[in-house]
């Protein structure tokens, strides 16, 4: 057994390790010694201590130690070595976010003047609306800055002082002491014709009218959930832009925004002001929300004690879908995607902060969509629960790891769809000082041979795990445990052996 002594003499990089293990896994010290203490209570470190671990004031006693290690899936002896990592691996602060730009050349035909007179046209003759192409420019900032928006979060904070969860007489106390009135109105749900020319049922939930009334429909009386959902954006609103009246009708559904227009106007195929300020607002209310119901530092701990399991948004009291957005802006690890997914192939919300490609358009229906992403599959199943999947799809030539969960919910206009949060796991591995890519290429060539599933290697299942565990996401582990499968961006470009499609039809439904 070792004793502190014996720590002491083999200790030189000790800290300098349990540091770069920790920032590598985008962990701060108070993340790392609640995993420890989950370990190990008795022996775990408080934040302070682990403090003076890393900066070499302090020799972690073995049993400690022990711990650390636990938490970050190492031997005690890669510790002691007495050997320092050949490279310091920080995480990368060059590109915040996942989705790769392009190189605009020759750069004055991208300048701001010639833009502004030819993208309207390109709207026009492509037939996307305004509106559409404002939410595409927000997802892009979105995407880039990985969900971290800290003004938002800040005035999220000062107005819920950081509760979780708060509860629906809370969030009313909140709309009253700002002197909110709500009334009630009573409509019931129609069938609208969406953007891409798909019928489906939407149900008006709320609006906002200045100078202080939010109206409400009588059907969030028995969904608390949603009625917390849709004032906890109203109050954003009134924060965040001092109660003025231009804000979107609250709908349910599967269209992006409401028929019902504040003006009254269709939607039209040209830029305006109005279009791109609706949107941002929408979307600075709708995150504004999120982080009034879910505050970051409270979620991000409750997230890490259940293992990121989608059923935490019960204990929070708010909708599985707030909670799992939620988790891509909360988790230390970066590199996130999420979807909300109708049938036939609408994506109402995307975020993609791990660059991973679009399974299918939200814009406009694609043709030949890969049916074995994850969300397809659920669309098309007649299950509840959630279910995890682990993929391997390339990305600029280059196989990437993908795990997902997602859940089949019903939204409260009576429609299906599908929520999917997953995670890159090439970024994962390559922390641990594994070869994501040669990994990521063994298990596409093992799904190749298999015609596109297989069951995953016992080496990689092994390195996987350690990662999972890692990582503290319990549906990555489960998705472990089911066959990996092959996917792609568009089945045009199909993996695997033979392929799905043939005289540009799927074969694989």
């Amino acid at each position: 057994m070792r004793t502190t002594k014996s720590l002491m003499r083999k200790s030189h990089f000790l800290g300098t390790k349990i540091r770069n293990l920790r920032k590598r896994n985008h962990l701060t010290m108070e993340d790392l010694s609640a995993r420890c203490v989950r370990v190990d209570p008795e022996t775990a470190p408080s934040v302070s201590y682990l403090s003076m671990i890393e900066r070499g004031k302090r020799v972690p006693s073995a049993g400690m130690l022990a711990v650390i290690a636990a938490v970050f899936q190492k031997e005690v002896d890669w510790f002691l070595d007495d050997v320092p990592e050949e490279q310091a691996i920080m995480p990368d602060k060059g590109r915040r976010g996942g989705i790769n730009g392009m190189a605009l050349e020759p750069s004055f035909l991208f300048s701001k003047d010639i833009l502004q007179i030819a993208i309207p046209e390109m709207l026009s003759q492509t037939g996307i609306t305004g509106r559409q192409f404002a939410h595409l420019l927000i997802r892009a900032h979105q995407e880039h800055h990985q969900n971290h928006f800290p003004d938002l979060e800040r005035a999220a904070e000062e107005i819920g002082l950081k509760r979780l969860p708060l509860a629906l007489e809370d969030i009313m106390d909140i709309a009253k002491g700002m002197g909110l009135k709500i009334k009630w109105i009573d409509r019931a749900p129609k069938d609208v014709i969406d953007e891409m020319g798909a019928t489906s049922t939407q149900l008006v939930t709320s609006f906002f009218e200045p100078p202080s009334t939010i109206y409400i429909n009588k059907h969030l009386k028995s969904n608390p959930t949603r009625l917390k959902y849709d004032l906890a954006v109203h109050i954003g609103h009134c924060v965040l832009h001092n109660k003025d009246g231009l804000k979107s009708v609250l709908t349910t559904g599967k269209s992006q925004v409401s028929t019902e227009m504040d003006n009254g106007t269709p939607q039209s195929s040209t830029v305006n002001a109005q279009d791109i300020l609706h949107a941002w607002r929408d979307f600075e209310s709708s995150f504004f929300a999120g982080a009034l119901l879910c505050p970051k530092v409270p979620f991000r701990q409750m997230l890490d004690r259940h293992g990121y399991e989608i059923n935490v948004h019960e204990k929070v009291g708010v909708s599985a879908s707030v909670a799992m957005r939620r988790m891509t802006v909360v988790s230390p690890y970066p590199h996130w995607h999420y979807f909300d997914a109708y049938a036939p192939g609408k994506l109402k919300a995307v975020y993609r902060g791990n660059g991973i490609p679009l399974p299918w358009g939200n814009m406009r229906l694609v043709q030949d969509p890969c049916q074995h992403w994850a969300v397809f599959r659920k669309i098309n199943e007649d299950s509840s629960g959630s279910s995890a999947q682990l993929s391997i799809l390339d990305v600029d030539n280059e196989p990437r790891i993908y795990s997902c969960e997602s859940i089949r919910v019903k939204d409260m206009a009576g429609n299906n769809h599908v929520l999917c949060a997953g995670i890159d796991l090439n970024p994962a591995i390559q922390a641990q000082g594994g070869d994501a890519s040669g990994i990521a290429a063994e298990l596409k060539q093992a799904c190749v041979k298999h015609g596109g599933e297989a069951e995953i290697p016992k080496a990689i299942k092994k390195d996987l795990t350690s990662v999972a565990k890692i990582l503290n996401i319990n549906w990555v582990e489960r998705g472990i445990e089911t066959q990996a499968r092959l996917i792609c961006a568009r089945g045009a470009v199909c993996p695997r052996q033979p392929t799905c499609y043939e005289a540009g039809k799927p074969q694989c439904e």
